[in-house]
């Protein structure tokens, strides 16, 4: 059988329980899932080899096409096929809901049974078709062994297809047919071992309820509400539920360039996107979600101490050492493919700054950290005392030698006030925080241009420093308008930003990144131009795919979409923008100014009211208590 032509990107869907993750394309073949961890190995691969890899096929007989949507307020999706004869449509989902015993407001005690499970059912008409199941084993290095069983396939060392449809097994690949009239259905599901077909309507019933009653807790009313929500689904699909952990994506490997080697695996933990994600779901009302990172934040931390990592392992292990998976091609010859991730033992000094910028965030909004996790956060302002100085890879994780990045350095002036903040004024932070400021408007402004510099001694702009205003940090009238105007021309097209175009020790180019443009939007609110912020933010959404998601990059010209996906960093800058946005209109741009603890406060009053948020509050205790009796409590 020839191999199909790999689907773009912007094709594929998220569907996830907050263990793992699977992606579903516009025709219902579902060519990536991890299914108990959002890091191990796949049980389909297709999206990195399109020969090699497994996959779980729906295809009519006949042409078709297809219109899907998730579930409203869900994370379920819903496709629909067409074709002459009649229509299907097919339900994809991972079975997720709390734990049994967990209270209305417990949405972190989840429970999954490690499962994906597709529905069919035909709607109009007569369709007939074939279904294709494939797993992989050890990344698609080892054939699939199947063998048939009473409802479905097994596979050695690999996951069960249970099912209705009857299949026949052709070498690593089981194919089965079906003939459905209007009001017949099939179903299948892959998991660990077989399941009982007999839970499958009450998993559906207990998901649907828990991903809308977490939806209903959205505090957000303003006119971006279903964008925002969509967002917001997607980061709590990234999040994994028993340790607390936040990947940056779902994926790994998905190239920044095609044919590059810029292909890199994102299903770790980064503790500045997590910090950021955070920010995005303390805007919108949620609260568990911080207080359970802040648990994992301490536990992870314990084996690196005093040092901090950019990332952990999503129970909070250390090693993540980078491998090649020399074997696959690929997703369209993007080689290599890798796990593990080499950038976890590098120094990003920025990374200190936003853990103690989101405390003091997470302080602000009633939450508590315990004497351990205190002692652990003002250790963070002592490693900063003396390493701030030093030279690092920077926020972008370049690979190539170490330079003293200004976001590092406009970071580490952070650590040190949020400590001063959250720990008192000691003479010597005090004088340390004007030190590192000093030395930010002495070494990195660019004496001609007036801007900030990637990096001190280097005349390259960098977009990261379009979150100066967001950290409060005191530049010189001027300075940040020239940075923008610096940025936009240098970096600049269209809408679109790179992130820089210095040289970082790799070889090839990249996309543009799409945090950069959604920063640059709150960049223009800052500086009070609010309608052309709105317009570009309006036009940015339309860059989203066609549910609403977003990679980590795209290509300006075309709007293909590059980079793993999809991507928790462009997510949550969505997000922070239709906030900030709301706050700007309502109130002007003096109400952005501060730390994202000072925007957070007057967000809780300007966006909901203390009325409306009391009234939101009786609505969804009454919803989740029905819920909770009725549907929302899974067992596994």
């Amino acid at each position: 059988m020839i191999a199909p032509a790999y689907r773009p990107i912007q094709d594929y869907a998220l569907v996830g329980d907050c263990h793992g993750s699977a992606l579903v394309d516009r025709q219902g073949s579902i060519d990536w899932c991890c299914l108990e961890r959002f890091d191990e190995d796949p049980v389909f691969c297709r999206v990195l080899d399109q020969k090699l890899g497994g996959f779980l096929s729906l295809t009519p007989d006949g042409e078709s096409t297809s219109e899907r949507a998730y579930v409203p307020s869900t994370n379920i999706l819903r496709t629909e096929l067409r074709t002459p004869p009649g229509r299907l449509e097919v339900i994809d989902f991972m079975p997720v809901g709390r734990a049994p015993g967990a209270s209305v407001h417990d949405y972190v005690t989840l429970a999954a049974p490690g499962c994906l499970v597709r529905m069919i059912r035909c709607v109009e008409g007569r369709v007939g078709g074939e279904v294709r199941y494939k797993p992989s084993i050890d990344f698609a290095r080892t054939p699939a062994r199947l063998s048939t069983h009473a409802l479905g396939v097994l596979a050695d060392a690999g996951p069960a297809l249970t099912s209705d449809i009857t299949f026949a097994l052709q070498r690593d690949e089981a194919v089965g047919r079906f003939d459905l009239s209007a009001g017949q259905s099939h179903w299948l599901a892959v998991s660990r071992k077989p399941v009982d077909p007999e839970r499958l309507q009450g998993w559906l019933d207990v998901t649907t309820a828990f991903w809308r009653e977490w939806s209903d807790y959205c505090r957000y009313d303003g006119p971006y509400r279903e964008h925002v929500l969509r967002s917001a689904l997607a980061l709590k699909a990234l999040t994994y539920a028993p340790s607390g952990a936040i990947v940056a994506a779902a994926t790994t490997s998905l190239p920044e360039e095609i044919g590059g080697e810029r292909n890199w695996d994102y299903r770790y933990c980064w503790l500045r996107d997590s910090a950021f994600t955070l920010h995005a779901f303390a805007a919108l009302g949620y609260s568990g979600e911080a207080k359970r990172f802040a648990q994992f934040l301490e536990s992870a931390c314990t084996s690196t101490h005093p040092r901090v990592q950019i990332m952990y392992g999503i129970n909070g292990e250390a090693q993540l050492d980078e491998r090649r998976l020399d074997h696959l091609e690929g997703y369209e010859g993007s080689r290599p493919v890798r796990t593990g991730n080499g950038a976890h033992t590098q120094q990003q000094l920025d990374v200190y700054g936003e853990v103690l910028d989101w405390a003091l965030l997470h302080t602000a909004l009633g939450g508590q950290f315990g004497r351990e996790s205190r002692q652990f956060l003002r250790g963070l302002a002592d490693f900063i005392r003396d390493n701030w100085e030093n030279a690092g890879q920077g926020l972008w994780e370049m690979r190539g030698p170490p330079r003293h990045h200004v976001f590092g350095k406009l970071m580490s002036w952070v650590a040190i006030d949020r400590a001063i903040t959250l720990f008192g004024a000691e003479p010597e932070l005090v004088r340390l925080r004007q030190q590192i400021a000093d030395a930010v408007l002495s070494r990195g402004i660019d004496p001609g241009g007036g801007y900030l510099l990637q990096a001190f001694d280097h005349p390259d702009v960098d977009a990261a420093q379009l979150r100066a205003w967001a950290v409060n940090f005191p530049l010189p009238p001027g300075v940040f308008e020239k940075t923008i105007e610096a940025i936009r021309a240098q970096l600049g097209q269209g809408d679109f930003l790179q992130r820089y175009r210095s040289e970082d020790g790799l070889s090839g180019g990249e996309g543009a990144f799409v945090i950069c443009s959604f920063w640059l939007v709150d960049a223009l609110l800052a500086c009070g131009n609010v309608s052309e912020a709105r317009a570009m933010f309006d036009r940015l959404l339309q860059r989203a795919n066609d549910v609403g998601l977003y990679s980590e990059e795209l290509e300006p010209a075309t709007g293909r979409f590059l980079g793993n996906f999809p991507q928790a960093f462009s997510h949550l800058a969505m997000i922070e923008a239709a906030v900030n946005l709301d706050l700007a209109e309502r109130h002007g741009a003096a109400a952005l100014r501060g730390t994202h603890a000072d925007r957070a406060r007057q967000g809780v009053s300007a966006i909901a009211g203390p009325r409306a948020l009391w009234a939101a509050f009786r609505k969804t205790r009454r919803v989740g208590r029905w819920r909770s009796s009725r549907h929302s409590t899974m067992s596994s």
